[in-house]
């Protein structure tokens, strides 16, 4: 009987990384190689293999049914060599835990948190670290993340914390009451979302609500949340935004939101790999995070959707 011979452990390396990132360039940043070093390890293991591991688009990657198959297989591996490492490496100081996330999140939820965090939790050692891209919770940057997705990585520990939504918002000085009043203001538009699908963008809203006439090619684009919220408390303009981001703002009445409709989100998951997840600091933010999302500062229920009633 003949036995396969396995590929090279840098292809398979680069393809659990093309994989988890779905990106040629953020696969190659992890590595430290040119994405055309990347493009040759893929090329190579799929001649290897005799069959297509990824489908390729301007829009990005995506795995082909055998990609799915060959990517379970990686991602045990090589989450199963991480935690050797790590149980290799010296440790790290006692109740220390990095937690990844995205500025925007760290910005407008869990900065105005810390106090409250660090009252209840005095033994844990929080660092945090913000990154665009997605950081692998079972290697050496973080141990645990908050992401923003529309389902579940089935590689990773997951742990949904809430669905968020789309919301109207403008500073109370507007004063805008009904959606004919979007006429006389500037429209905020946020370019680098890619979290929902569809986009909830003004074209959306338009075609949800209303009004025709409204003219979403016009206004002012941001290409950081945090930048077109600050703009909007201002009262420069109109905002289509996460209701999470501009909860606490909504809850100081710098800003209003005018409109009861609003558009479909994410999920906010707290994420972390199979070994960490059983880590008593990881479970201690895990249920920090579950019981702060689960009620409001004044300690009634939130307005978004809280996990516990979800899961």
């Amino acid at each position: 009987m003949k036995t396969s011979r396995l590929p090279p452990l840098t292809s398979l390396r680069a393809f659990d990384a093309v994989a988890r990132h779905e990106s040629f360039k953020r696969a190659a940043e992890e590595i430290s190689v040119t994405p055309t070093a990347i493009s040759h390890q893929i090329r190579s293991l799929e001649q290897s293999l005799e069959c297509r591991l990824f489908e390729r688009s301007a829009r990005g990657v995506s795995l082909t049914p055998q990609g799915v198959t060959l990517f379970r297989a990686s991602a045990t591996i090589f989450s199963t060599l991480r935690q050797a490492v790590s149980e290799l490496t010296p440790a790290s100081s006692p109740g220390a835990l990095t937690l990844s996330t995205t500025s925007n999140f760290l910005t407008h939820w869990l900065i105005p948190r810390l106090p409250e965090f660090h009252r209840q939790c005095p033994g844990l050692n929080l660092h945090l670290h913000t990154a665009i891209d997605l950081v692998d919770p079972a290697g050496g940057i973080a141990d645990c993340a908050i992401r923003y997705s529309q389902q579940v990585n089935p590689a990773l520990d997951n742990t949904l914390l809430c669905r968020d939504r789309f919301i109207l918002v403008a500073s109370p000085q507007l004063a805008i009451r009904r959606v004919q009043d979007l006429l006389k203001h500037t429209l905020f538009h946020v370019d680098n979302r890619h979290i929902p699908r569809p986009s909830p963008d003004w074209q959306h809203w338009k075609n949800r609500f209303g009004p025709e006439s409204l003219d979403v090619s016009s206004g002012i684009h941001f290409n950081d949340e945090t930048h077109a919220i600050q703009a909007a408390i201002a009262g420069q303009g109109v905002l289509i935004a996460s209701e999470l981001l501009v909860r606490d703002a909504l809850q100081k009445k710098i800003l209003v939101s005018p409109a009861e409709q609003s558009l479909e989100g994410g999920c906010y998951y707290f994420v972390t790999s199979d070994n960490k997840a059983v880590w008593p600091e990881v479970r201690q933010l895990r249920q920090w995070l579950l019981s702060r999302f689960a009620i409001t500062d004044s300690g009634s229920r939130d307005n978004m959707t809280p996990c516990n009633d979800l899961l």
